[in-house]
């Protein structure tokens, strides 16, 4: 029997980008493959209607049913925790552990070991996320040690609009934090924005670390399943550097 590595990702409701890209990141290695289980997600916001959306109750019951599929870790594919807090993702990782048993991770939580690993102090975020939105972000980083040096963000409140958003746009974001005080990484920092190929390949031209949302996920799901992250080809320094 073929030995196969499943890899369960919690997804927004209103997501349309995370699932396709992911599979376009996973394609050259057959043998690991992605399976999504959704919760509902439709505007993100300092609201508490908003943030309430991101409460633990949902993300476990999609946990079990991608527990049903043997998957042999569970990663939540979302940002939340970047203004609801870091430890927010530290304790649904706990629950989703204790509950099912399978290893779990988060985008944010991969970002954020990266971002130790390769010893990043300062860097640009870019993102489609309202003002107030973009300051608890840059305000839970500077806590945690990081300090945002530039940013972009397009002020919309989505969820579903952060797709629309062109893959020349995020790219004209991205030059444009590069270009204002260079950083020691960029991120783009949305799992519903069309980053994860430009992140690939701007790194050959603007030579800077960029570490998209999804492609962080996916990184530390793999890592968790015990598969190789550097049988990942073309998706940027991430996959090819970060051990």
């Amino acid at each position: 029997m073929t030995q196969r590595t499943l890899l369960g990702v919690l997804t927004p409701s209103s997501n349309t980008v995370l699932e396709p890209l992911t599979a376009e990141i996973l394609h050259g290695v057959p043998d690991v493959s992605a399976h999504f289980g959704r919760l509902r997600v439709t505007e993100i916001s300092l609201r508490d209607q908003a943030l309430s959306q991101f409460d633990n109750a949902p993300f476990l019951q999609a946990a079990h049913m991608l527990a049903d599929a043997k998957v042999q870790s569970i990663t939540w594919s979302g940002t939340s925790s970047g203004w609801r807090g870091f430890q927010d993702d530290i304790e649904l990782c706990d629950v989703i552990r204790q509950e099912t048993g399978i290893a779990a991770t988060t985008s944010v939580l991969a970002l954020n070991e990266i971002f130790e690993k390769t010893k990043v102090r300062n860097f640009a975020l870019v993102t489609p996320y309202l003002d107030d939105v973009q300051e608890k972000i840059i305000a839970n980083y500077r806590e945690a040690g990081f300090s945002c040096v530039a940013e972009r963000h397009l002020g919309d409140k989505g969820n579903f609009s952060f797709s629309e958003y062109s893959e020349e746009t995020i790219a004209e974001m991205v030059r444009a934090v590069a270009a204002e005080q260079k950083p020691d990484a960029i991120t783009i920092f949305c799992t519903n924005l069309r980053g994860t190929r430009v992140a690939a390949e701007l790194e050959k031209e603007l030579q800077i670390p960029i570490y998209d949302s999804i492609a962080t996920g996916v990184w530390k799901g793999m890592k968790l399943a015990g598969a190789d992250t550097r049988r990942i080809k073309g998706w940027g320094s991430l996959f090819s550097e970060v051990d």
